[in-house]
């Protein structure tokens, strides 16, 4: 689990811009040693920019009317988001079906609990390590040998909570 040195909970936080995160994301491919190709980098600018999860058919749907790589290929586009997320780039909410960009492009692979918003859609990834460690504690002490972890709540944002008070 990669350790960083602030809380993130903030939804835009280091995604706010396509741009500059798919920059930062080029960056830490050079660092690793990878290849951040055009339709990578196509597929990663469209999870950027929708600015809350984004639903693989969406994604396909987006390539197939732009006018970017991939286009008349939809198993490059799943290709794609097997590389991001291999490396750490993008999370897979596993409760929606839908991809969002990592807020620590440049961190190694990470788990992190997620904030689902039922009402907009938005995913707030809630970096907290004690929930995390928590949970590998807890299945450790059970004999259990975690490999992976994916917590989501479900629920109302505080924006959606606050109009549903009203």
């Amino acid at each position: 689990m990669a350790k960083h040195d602030h809380t993130c909970t903030d939804p835009h936080h280091h995604v706010d811009d396509a741009a500059s995160f798919i920059r930062a994301v080029e960056h830490a491919c050079s660092e690793r040693g990878l290849r951040l190709t055009p339709i990578r980098a196509y597929v990663l600018g469209l999870i950027a920019k929708a600015g809350r999860p984004l639903k693989a058919y969406d994604l396909l749907d987006q390539v197939r009317e732009g006018d970017g790589p991939g286009a008349a290929a939809p198993p490059t586009v799943y290709r794609a988001l097997d590389f991001l997320l291999a490396n750490g780039f993008i999370h897979k909410l596993q409760s929606v079906n839908a991809f969002v960009a990592c807020h620590h492009p440049s961190t190694a692979q990470h788990s992190v609990p997620f904030l689902i918003c039922d009402r907009c859609h938005s995913a707030v990834e809630l970096e907290d390590e004690a929930v995390v460690a928590s949970l590998d504690e807890r299945a450790r002490a059970l004999g259990f040998v975690p490999q992976a972890q994916t917590l989501e709540v479900h629920g109302l944002c505080a924006q959606c909570a606050n109009v549903a008070a009203d």
